[in-house]
């Protein structure tokens, strides 16, 4: 497709105009010369319910995957080629704007991200489809107050115009004023986040007990009462426009007064619930009782130290062992609180040196330091398999992923002065990939086993790496992330962290040749170079572009259920099933005959399990989160879940959205050895859910 950049003539050119090794490298590796992308597959039109127009879009796209980007992410459009050109315009655009790559090279790039977009092996985070190139395409430049990057002044300023420079962030945290009383600027900039799409988080540990007064005097209502008011606000906020609830983050230190009263009380408003359901309220997504109740806005956790869970965990006459015990009671009745262990965070905290890192973003992966934002991107992992995994494609596609990423820093707005400044500043980027569990059932591995957990390593590892030689490079052209001599030193202790723990992989693990010396080159340019960016990678939840890309999983999540239904905000059900299990059937050796009959018993049970010709061998690479209808069907272990995050986080700048899914009849004792073993394990936080135990449940097997 011709490429017209339809804003970037309007600026002076700007910066030293020097191509840094990624615009360099922008080739055409997924596209061809002359060739439109978009052709590169069929097109089709599907009725889409509530919508008046036919949809095109890819033909070999599930319906799924239409409804989802139809009514979620179309900005007056009809096809989804109309969105992604939308979007890559915007993105290249952008680019040459900032003096990045030359218009020649902006048409490449345009291909390139269209072609990986169109062909579901990637996506960025939700506010990119929501939000950029409105502007360019239909004029509406918005009237939201916001702040971004002044290329010719070379400062933050603050602008009314939303649209014109857009939200593109999807993850934020806020810090929280200790005075009560300007917590109104806090709402506000929650209320702005949520309207364009992004989810926010703040440790809210600052926040006086009720009756304690704060540093000038005033007296506080106590922390519950301020955050109802913020659940309040979050619940009459749709995100991004849709019928999407608002995302928020709530941390609490666990040495916080009334921690305890913030432990129980979702617990109090789920028993609130239960009650108006047995009262005849509605429930489901959009019912009077979700309404009706508070704190159901937000996920919350509770921050605990390494001493508080050595004491938690020995000690049984400690305040952190009873402490303990009320959050694994709370997780067992309502799936909240979680823990974010702060030691383990901070460990991997390049910017020690001004600031602890001391909340996340809604889903936990973004741990990053107050008032920051991150765009994020997500790789479809199925898609890089051929008869192998191959490892340059994925690398490729990381690069260009990355370099749109590290594009939108200054070319987004933020809501707050400080966030754009220290966005601008420290340029935190969260690539990850998503599909992990329906990757490994397709190259017939379990999920609960060594070999899964050391192919997703390894994954892991070379996306780390990958991102850290584009960031080495950007420094090199561009100039490091702020401050980097103070930081550099830190900097590196943390990269050393990654490269100790893919050495301990070696003995164990088969890498290719070709990766074995992965870091060390790396490392030695970061040292000479300097890194753009401080954050680089994370795992986010990825659901609605999870949906988009047909995805079986979602981030580094197994399978749920072979056959599932989720729920959708707007009361409308999809019935998902699991497209994964005819090609690792035939990888396993299966043919066509055995392959269809195995398929058509899990249509009728939901499960492999009892199913024909399946050797006993194989039934663990069918192993899911929760088994099967009425409790049948293999379910991986809870140490299945926890090994696999432990294996992955020590190559991630950030962290891991993920949820420990345990059978309705676990107790609440198994769930506080859940967490003792995840601090043991070396994770940065954990959630974990126990099926059926909120009475509004997105996501089942038997609805």
């Amino acid at each position: 497709m011709g490429f017209t950049p339809t804003y970037y003539h309007c600026h002076a050119a700007l910066g030293n105009n020097k191509l840094d090794m990624v615009g360099k490298s922008i080739r055409r590796y997924f596209s061809k010369e002359g060739v439109d992308p978009f052709s590169t597959c069929k097109w089709t039109f599907h009725k889409v319910a509530g919508l008046d127009s036919p949809i095109e879009a890819p033909a070999q796209w599930s319906r799924e995957a239409v409804e989802v980007v139809a009514t979620r992410y179309f900005r007056n459009e009809t096809s989804v080629r109309q969105l992604f050109h939308r979007v890559t315009q915007g993105i290249c655009s952008a680019a040459i704007w900032q003096g990045r790559i030359t218009k020649e090279q902006g048409e490449v790039l345009a291909d390139e991200l269209s072609y990986l977009l169109i062909h579901q092996m990637g996506a960025f985070n939700s506010p990119v489809f929501f939000n950029l190139g409105i502007f360019e395409t239909q004029g509406k430049a918005g009237n939201q107050e916001s702040y971004c990057w002044n290329f010719e002044s070379r400062q933050v300023e603050p602008r009314s115009t939303g649209l014109i420079r857009p939200q593109v962030s999807a993850c934020f945290i806020q810090s929280v004023p200790e005075e009560p009383s300007d917590l109104e600027g806090l709402l506000n900039a929650e209320r702005r986040l949520f309207g364009y799409g992004s989810g926010s988080g703040s440790n809210f540990s600052s926040i006086p007990a009720k009756d304690e007064r704060s540093p000038n005097g005033e007296i506080s209502k106590g922390l519950l009462s301020y955050l109802e008011v913020f659940d309040r606000s979050a619940q009459e906020v749709k995100s991004g426009g849709t019928a999407r609830r608002a995302a928020k983050m709530v941390v609490l230190n666990s040495d916080h007064p009334e921690a305890l009263e913030f432990i129980r009380w979702k617990v109090i408003e789920e028993r609130k619930a239960r009650t108006l359901k047995a009262q005849g309220h509605t429930g489901g997504m959009t019912g009077s009782v979700l309404t009706s109740i508070t704190g159901q806005n937000s996920n919350n956790s509770v921050r605990v130290s390494d001493e508080f869970m050595t004491r938690a965990k020995s000690d049984k006459s400690s305040f952190e062992f009873e402490l303990l015990n009320e959050i694994a009671k709370a997780a067992w009745e309502c799936a909240d609180p979680g823990l974010q262990f702060h030691d383990t965070i901070n460990r991997y905290n390049p910017l020690s040196k001004i600031q602890s890192i001391n909340a996340s973003n809604p889903c936990s992966e973004f741990m990053f330091i107050d008032d920051s934002a991150c765009n994020l991107a997500s790789l479809n992992l199925v898609k890089f398999l051929e008869r192998e995994f191959e490892w340059s494609k994925f690398q490729q596609a990381a690069r260009l992923f990355l370099f749109a990423q590290e594009i939108l820093v200054d070319w987004a707005s933020y809501p707050t002065y400080k966030i754009a400044e220290n966005t601008h500043r420290f340029r935190p980027l969260g690539l990850g990939f998503t599909n992990l569990g329906g990757f490994l059932m397709r190259i017939g591995l379990a999920y609960d086993s060594d070999e899964a957990r050391c192919t997703a390593a390894l994954i892991a590892a070379v996306m780390q790496a990958t991102a850290l030689e584009c960031s080495s490079q950007w420094a090199k052209e561009y100039g490091a992330f702020a401050d980097w001599p103070t930081h550099k030193d830190r900097t590196l202790q943390v990269l050393a962290r990654h490269e100790q723990s893919f050495e301990s992989l070696k003995p164990n693990c088969k890498i290719p040749i070709e990766l074995q010396n992965l870091f060390a080159k790396v490392l030695k340019q970061v040292d000479e170079n300097g890194l753009r960016n401080a954050q680089l990678t994370l795992i986010a939840p990825t659901g609605t572009i999870g949906l988009m890309m047909d995805c079986d999983t979602l981030g580094i999540e197994p399978e749920f259920s072979l056959i599932k239904i989720k729920e959708l905000v707007d009361g409308r059900t999809l019935r998902l099933v699991n497209r994964s299990l005819p090609e690792s059937l035939l990888r396993l050796g299966y043919n066509s005959e055995m392959i269809s009959q195995i398929q058509e018993y899990v249509m009728k049970n939901g499960v492999t399990t009892g199913a024909p010709h399946l050797q006993s061998c194989h039934e663990s690479v069918f192993d899911t989160a929760i088994g099967g209808p009425g409790a049948r069907g293999r379910r991986i272990s809870v140490s299945g879940h926890l090994k696999m995050m432990a294996c992955v986080q020590p190559f991630l700048s950030g962290g891991i959205s993920k949820t420990v899914n345990v059978s309705n009849d676990t107790s609440a004792l198994a769930l506080r050895d859940v967490f003792i073993q995840s601090w043991e394990l070396g994770l940065k936080s954990v959630s974990v859910y126990r099926d059926g135990s909120k009475l509004i449940q997105p996501l089942c097997v038997e609805c």
